[in-house]
């Protein structure tokens, strides 16, 4: 084993419960390697998830993909920070490419695009793609987060229903 996978595994040991732990484990590694993308990855996802820097954390994610487009652990984490930016376009884009890459989790993929069309209150569409997602689902702990979100969409969409609902009445009485 190299000393930079011994690093980068205390690294996500320590994640995300001992962050000092954390980073100084991934300078250790990223020391030793610079162009490890699971390093890149990390340090990507400390900024987004615990500093809510998505712009630094963008940063991380684009040179671990620049160094190896087939880093797949580095497209969840990066689609989640675009969606989080509002950069909606870009995680288009982006997950247009990722579901051609080969060994991706297409589910996740999926539950990305779902996501992002939630954000965008495309609640049907949305839907839709919990349908792709669970058609590529291999992972049985998966599926649990796959009905999450679409109790989140659904939940969602019966909101607006009644939203909707509450105004006609309220135009009906007034009249």
């Amino acid at each position: 084993m190299k000393t930079t996978d011994k690093y980068l595994f205390q690294a996500l040991d320590n994640y995300p419960f001992w962050l000092e732990g954390t980073i100084e484990s991934l300078d250790y590694a990223f020391s030793y390697d610079d162009k490890n993308t699971m390093v890149l990855c990390l340090y990507g996802r400390i900024q987004a998830e615990q500093l809510l820097n998505y712009e630094e954390a963008k940063s991380y994610f684009q040179q671990a993909l620049a160094i190896n487009i087939h880093a797949l652990e580095v497209y969840p984490y990066y689609l989640k920070t675009l969606i989080l930016n509002e950069d909606y376009d870009e995680a288009q884009k982006l997950i247009d490419f990722a579901l051609t890459v080969k060994g991706i989790n297409k589910s996740e993929i999926y539950i990305k695009k779902a996501i992002l069309l939630e954000a965008k209150q495309e609640f049907k569409k949305a839907l839709n793609e919990i349908k792709n997602a669970k058609l590529y689902s291999l992972q049985f702990a998966f599926d649990s987060d796959v009905t999450d979100v679409e109790k989140r969409i659904r939940g969602k969409i019966d909101l607006l229903k009644k939203s909707k609902k509450s105004k006609n009445d309220s135009k009906k009485k007034s009249k």
